[in-house]
């Protein structure tokens, strides 16, 4: 028989060509050392993933129930901020409210020294003559600086004209009453020549008859001016004494409260008058300042409470916090004996595979031929 080239089938031939790169690719991989892996056993790694899945759970168990702690207590956290807030909020609304009803501006002892309408509010420094601040050591009513000045001015004018008009009459019925007397001496004396005794006689008394009428006019004014002068001295006398009587008596001696109390409120005094706080006021004071260092000791009590109470949600707080951080140490530590203890039973288990391996499997010692029939092929 002859042989014949049949044509060749490319489908069969690119079969055997795969088939062939597949084997040499499967022998790159199993002649491989660092990728062949001989003598593995499959339930243990297994048992070790479903080990180790098992551990990642719990630790993420343990791991959300410490995210739920945590939010748990950031919760409480943010609720005690929020209540301290709100008490300080309180705390800080009272102390405003109670300085707005009992500790305003007006209510203090120097307000009017520190008021800035004091000049708008204060009375003038002089109202009348009359006016009873208007003491001696005001400095604000002084001899020819009353209100009445020019009226009293005025009358002074017209009481000195008067004063010159009665003395240039004086003096006018002085220079007359001496012209007639001169005349009236050279009358008589040329009368007493020339006429008789009786006619002399009889003129002498007529003019003796007239000058003893202008002495007793004389006389007359010269004593209405006296009691004039002493009418007028009793005057400034009585004035004098009503004026030290007044003195004696008045306000500013006798210190009298009522002076220095302001027209602008009960609460307000002059400062220039004011002389002191009487007994009733001090005692007033002192009672005031007692209750409000009793309120005030009320208030540091109740903030010593307020503290108190803090001190002891923290302190709870914190307790709670150490138990919790005990717990995890507590069961951290159990997982770590658990994973110790079964670590330390799987090397035993392997130990004893290795002394079975070694004592009852591989007993029999291979030899070089052995090795000869190995990486021929990769089934």
């Amino acid at each position: 028989m002859y042989k014949v080239n049949l044509p060749q089938d490319l489908r069969e031939a690119a079969v055997i060509e795969r088939r062939r790169n597949r084997e040499l690719q499967r022998q790159s991989r199993i002649f491989n050392a660092k990728v062949r892996t001989i003598g593995l056993d499959i339930e243990t790694l297994d048992k070790q993933v479903e080990d180790r899945k098992r551990q990642e759970e719990l630790e993420k168990a343990r791991e959300d129930a410490y995210d739920a702690d945590r939010i748990r207590h950031d919760k409480i956290v943010a609720m005690l901020d929020q209540r301290q807030a709100q008490d300080c909020l309180k705390l800080n609304q009272a102390l405003v409210d109670f300085r707005e009803r009992h500790q305003q501006p007006e209510s203090r002892r120097e307000f009017d020294l520190n008021d800035p309408q004091a000049l708008k509010k204060d009375k003038p420094a002089r109202v009348s003559d009359d006016d009873p601040r208007l003491g001696p050591s005001s400095l604000q009513k002084l001899d020819g600086e009353d209100l009445n000045n020019k009226a009293r001015t005025k009358y002074q004018v017209q009481q000195a004209k008067k004063w010159l008009i009665e003395q240039m009459n004086d003096r006018n019925r002085a220079k007359a009453d001496q012209e007639f007397a001169v005349l009236f001496f050279v009358v008589t004396v040329g009368i007493f020549i020339k006429t008789e005794p009786q006619q002399l006689l009889l003129q002498c008394s007529k003019q003796k008859g007239g000058c003893t009428r202008i002495q007793e006019g004389n006389l007359k004014k010269a004593a209405e001016t006296a009691e004039r002068q002493r009418l007028e001295t009793q005057q400034d006398n009585d004035d004098n004494f009503s004026e030290i009587h007044n003195n004696l008596t008045g306000d500013f001696l006798t210190e009298n409260p009522a002076v220095a109390s302001s027209a602008f409120g009960p609460h307000r005094v002059i400062p220039d008058r004011w002389k002191g706080m009487s007994p009733g006021q001090l005692e007033e004071i002192r009672k005031i300042q007692e209750k409000q260092r009793q309120e005030n000791e009320i208030l540091r009590e109740q903030e010593r409470q307020r503290q108190a109470e803090w001190d002891k949600q923290l302190m709870l707080t914190d307790r709670a916090g150490m138990i919790l951080n005990r717990e995890a140490e507590r069961m951290a530590a159990r997982c770590r004996q658990e994973q110790d203890e079964y670590n330390r039973q799987l090397a035993q288990e392997h130990k004893a595979q290795k002394e079975y391996l070694e004592k009852n499997v591989f007993t029999n010692i291979p030899t070089a031929h052995y090795y000869t029939q190995f990486n021929t092929t990769s089934r």
